[in-house]
């Protein structure tokens, strides 16, 4: 296995290179059509072996196992059980095939399913899923894991949570996305980025999709937010219908036409994917060879991301607004409505404050006698589907946070985390591990404080353990506090002496 920092050392400042396509290549040599790629290779391992040789000896300096449809809800289909055995040893094929010449991804491909709550497969049944593979890759020797060709940033979302609570391992996230420029889920290149990014995502791109020329203005989106190095792996061209069969057009020169403009564009890690052969990863190598990586151009992001959108706090950006009506206190109808389990008004005043201008959404739905754990994640679930306006979670209990966290498709804003030690703690794990943003409040104890040396005394406090989390400046907003003039007169200048 490969920690970040140590595979990327591995190539210094290189381009790396991946490898080509597995299925068009195993149908060139064989592979019978209709039937499980995953599962004739265990009965063809030479045939699969060969692949691997192949691509390794054109220049790879990572190959793909042969495990995208290895998971639970394709193998089933025909009829295979053992999962993590079968991962096991397809990686064990591809080790055994790379010695010490080459690293080994893990490939987990899409389940075919939608996740919830854009489909019916419930988020934890998808996470244990996608566990079960990767358990058996990990075992069978992956020295790093690839997620690739997603469709639903959801189901992306799924599958890094899955490898990161079993392994540190490196893991790369790659998207595919429709002529528009968007997923067939509606996630943009850059919103995809700042989620997969802040989730722990070690690099993200994306695959498939398009031919090379295509698939540049997507990584020149993500470019300017990245703080990950990019990765690419385009189609030899368009798809084309050929006596009812699809085949690939374009040749090993010409694919390698746009490698600079790829190079240029931040992108790190190249590769291909449909109908590119070992002759096309052979010419990129040449094309490559030559040019330096760039090594990513942000430490950190102010940013909040929805399944279809992203906003931006930075120093050139417009004022953003949160709407704050989803909020059950002095609201009799949706206190009702929230304890029978009902969302159509939390909708409502989620739609009703985006067309006033909302930038960014608070959901609470604190009150006595609700279960605010079981609420706020469906609650979370169906706004997620309803409003493309990115989420501010707010809750006194983590738990609830957590909750509302594992599910939302996008990278929340926490609401908020104060100086009690043992909360704090506990919320900034819960921080890191879902990759939110948090509004910091200085409130340290059970005292107010109430001038701004005091307050940002506790801010420097609690950003100090921030850091100790691997928190940056970037990924923190803080409330400076307002207290109301009518009782203190000096109210008003000590919060703006706390902002300045």
């Amino acid at each position: 296995m490969k920690k970040r920092e140590e595979l990327l050392q591995n190539f210094q400042d290189r381009v790396i290179l991946l490898d080509g396509a597995t299925g068009t290549e195993l149908q060139a040599r064989g592979m019978p059509e209709g039937v499980c790629p995953e599962l004739w290779c265990l009965d063809n391992s030479s045939c699969i072996r060969s692949v691997h040789e192949d691509y390794i000896q054109a220049g790879s300096d990572i190959i793909y196992t042969c495990t995208f449809g290895a998971n639970r809800f394709k193998l089933l289909e025909y009829g295979a059980s053992t999962i993590e055995e079968i991962n096991t040893e397809l990686a064990g094929i591809a080790k055994k095939a790379a010695g010490e010449n080459c690293l080994v991804a893990g490939d987990i491909g899409p389940t075919g399913r939608f996740i919830e709550p854009f489909g019916e497969v419930a988020f934890d049944e998808a996470v244990e899923v996608f566990k079960e593979q990767a358990r058996g890759l990990i075992k069978g020797g992956a020295d790093l894991i690839v997620i690739e060709t997603q469709l639903d940033i959801q189901e992306a979302r799924a599958a890094l949570i899955a490898v990161k609570e079993l392994s540190d391992i490196f893991t790369m996230v790659s998207m595919t996305y429709e002529s528009s420029g968007r997923t067939l889920g509606g996630t943009d290149p850059v919103s995809a980025l700042i989620t997969l990014q802040s989730l722990g995502a070690d690099a993200v791109g994306c695959n498939c999709s398009t031919g090379p020329e295509g698939m540049i203005p997507l990584v020149r989106a993500m470019q300017p937010y990245a703080t990950v190095p990019l990765m690419a792996k385009p189609n030899a061209g368009l798809p084309k219908l050929r006596d009812g069969k699809t085949y690939f057009d374009m040749q090993p020169d010409q694919f390698c036409t746009h490698a600079g403009d790829f190079i240029s564009s931040g992108v790190r890690l190249i590769g291909g994917c449909c109908g590119t052969t070992p002759a096309h990863i052979k010419e990129l190598k040449k094309a490559t060879s030559a040019l330096t990586s760039q090594e990513p151009g942000m430490k950190a992001v102010s940013a909040l991301s929805s399944a279809q959108k992203t906003v931006f706090f930075q120093k050139n950006s417009p004022l953003a607004i949160i709407g704050e009506r989803i909020n059950p206190t002095g609201k009799k109808t949706l206190q009702e409505e929230l304890l029978h389990g009902k969302t159509g008004l939390a909708k409502q005043y989620a739609r009703e404050q985006a067309h006033s201008g909302a930038d960014v959404l608070d959901v609470n739905v604190g009150m006595p006698g609700i279960d605010e754990t079981a609420t706020i994640r469906t609650v979370v679930k169906d706004l997620a589907v309803s409003t493309s306006v990115p989420l501010c979670i707010d809750s006194a209990l983590p738990e609830a946070i957590e909750a509302a966290l594992r599910v939302y498709p996008g990278r929340a804003l926490i609401n908020s985390i104060s100086g009690e030690e043992h909360k704090r703690d506990q919320l900034m794990k819960i921080a890191k591990k879902y990759g939110a943003m948090f509004i910091l409040l200085p409130i340290g104890g059970k005292k107010l404080p109430r001038t701004a040396p005091e307050r940002i005394s506790i801010i420097e406090d609690i950003f100090s353990a921030a850091e100790d989390y691997g928190f940056a400046r970037e990924d923190v907003i803080v409330d400076a506090l307002t207290l109301a003039v009518s009782a203190d007169q000096d109210a008003a200048m000590e919060t703006l002496r706390t902002i300045r």
